[in-house]
């Protein structure tokens, strides 16, 4: 199976595992991505860590061969595929992140703009070259990519197909932080480390706040941090971590 899902302590691992095409998304993968997405959210996951296996490529994006030769209903089934398979991941009450090492091209970059967060090694190389193929990005792009960068810095990125470096993908906010390179595992659970210690009640009230602010005005936005902040009152954790803080402790959040 080229997408593989396993756990490692409060860690779950998605690894793409087709290294010998760079990782390049089937529709099979994309199926196969969306039952373990399923299989994540039942899970007592903290996180979730994607990763692509092999040296070159996070994802190459999708494999060209199988976009040929299908009717337009083919086609829309596909990219609807996509669509769904990656927005399960955006929609995943844990926190995720894509660890980009090598290419991240087209599908590739789209799953991983799917994910909480992005972290890239120098030699990372992004970019959504659909474009060259007289096409455009159908799998989340063209939707996802302003909303992290801009509309300017999107257009451009879409309709010359370029390709982006990772100072200057840091640089835009297209990912969170530059790491060293090494193993993609390792370098997920260090950047992780820093978010899986707090309740999960506040971090999904925290990142609904943001992402639902960021589709309306400001006024709609601050209705909604008001009430999302006041359900986190009620939640146990709230009343331990104020607790644990007067008593100069370290808090046991229940997740609750």
């Amino acid at each position: 199976m080229a997408v593989k899902l396993t756990y490692e302590g409060h860690y779950a691992v998605i690894a793409l595992d087709r290294p010998e095409a760079l990782n390049a998304l089937q529709f099979q993968m994309l199926e196969a991505l969306s039952i373990s997405l399923d299989q994540v959210a039942e899970s007592t996951a903290r996180a979730l860590i994607v990763i692509g296996r092999g040296a070159k490529a996070f994802c190459a994006g999708a494999d060209i061969k199988e976009l040929m030769n299908r009717s337009l209903m083919e086609q829309r089934r596909g990219a609807q595929l996509g669509q769904h398979a990656f927005d399960k991941i955006s929609k995943l009450h844990i926190p995720s992140v894509a660890v980009i090492h090598g290419y991240a091209f087209g599908g590739g970059l789209e799953l991983a703009m799917g994910c909480t967060f992005r972290i890239a090694t120098e030699r990372a190389r992004m970019g959504l070259p659909e474009i060259k193929l007289g096409l455009i990005p159908g799998y989340g792009g063209t939707q996802r990519l302003p909303r992290l960068i801009g509309e300017a810095r999107a257009l451009e990125m879409v309709m010359s197909g370029c390709t982006v470096e990772a100072k200057e993908a840091e640089r835009w906010g297209l990912v969170n932080r530059i790491v060293e390179d090494g193993d993609p595992l390792a370098l997920g659970k260090q950047f992780m480390a820093e978010f899986i210690d707090y309740g999960l009640c506040a971090s999904q009230f925290a990142r609904e706040a943001i992402v639902r602010g960021m589709e309306t005005t400001v006024d709609a936005g601050l209705t909604i941090e008001a009430d999302l902040s006041t359900l986190a009152y009620q939640t146990r954790d709230a009343v331990e971590g104020m607790t644990a803080f007067v008593e100069k402790r370290k808090p046991e959040f229940q997740d609750a």
